[in-house]
């Protein structure tokens, strides 16, 4: 483990992560090598060292302040089949335990099928979260990965945030009453723009959703 935190201070040195828009993720624009970049997200990118194919380097771009309270929140979660596991923190990176899947995002990108049990999986393990007293916060298809057959949620970054959030609950009435009605029993390759606009659609959704609500 000391050579691999040697190799990732060397990569939070060198690393330059851009952050266009608070709306959108954040975008590495240099992956130093050999590190490969897997992920971006709304404050953090994702790395893995082809040497260490067990573990990823979290690095924050944004609101490094959330660096701490993400690891609070894995110290919360400790050890569950529907987390991942913090490691090691410093400065703006975290080293955590590589979850191999798929998200239910690509899924649907791929025309994979999703089974109910994920869905299920993910509700027990936000329920566990709550009873850590944690508040499951910005859970979605992008969140969501398919390891080894069962749900895992890959970003924890917002559970500590006191706020109302509908994304999961949004997302798991899509699956029931539009997924497993037609894509499910039917599936097709959806083109990211696609998917795109519904996200952004989405959003805007809700927006306006809570604004008429608090007229």
């Amino acid at each position: 483990m000391e050579h691999f935190i040697q190799l990732t201070r060397q990569l939070n040195r060198e690393i330059i992560i851009e952050t266009p828009s608070p709306f959108d993720p954040v975008c590495p624009i240099n992956t130093p090598h050999p590190w490969k970049l897997i992920g971006c997200g709304n404050y953090a990118a994702v790395f893995l060292h082809p040497d260490f194919p067990g573990h990823v380097v979290k690095v924050y771009g944004r609101e490094a302040d959330g660096l701490i309270q993400e690891k609070k929140v894995y110290e919360r979660l400790g050890e569950h089949p529907g987390y991942s596991v913090c490691y090691y923190t410093e400065d703006r990176f975290l080293i955590l335990k590589r979850i191999e899947g798929i998200t239910l995002y690509d899924c649907v990108h791929k025309g994979v099928k999703i089974p109910e049990k994920v869905i299920y999986d993910i509700d027990e393990a936000l329920d566990y979260a709550k009873k850590k007293g944690l508040y499951p916060v910005d859970v979605h298809g992008k969140n969501v990965m398919i390891s080894k057959g069962r749900g895992v949620i890959v970003d924890v970054s917002d559970f500590y945030k006191q706020v109302e959030c509908r994304k999961w609950t949004d997302l798991r009435k899509a699956y029931f009453k539009f997924y497993k009605k037609t894509l499910y029993r039917f599936p097709l390759r959806i083109p990211y723009f696609v998917l795109n606009l519904v996200r952004i659609g989405y959003r805007y959704y809700r927006k306006l959703k809570y604004n008429f609500k608090n007229e």
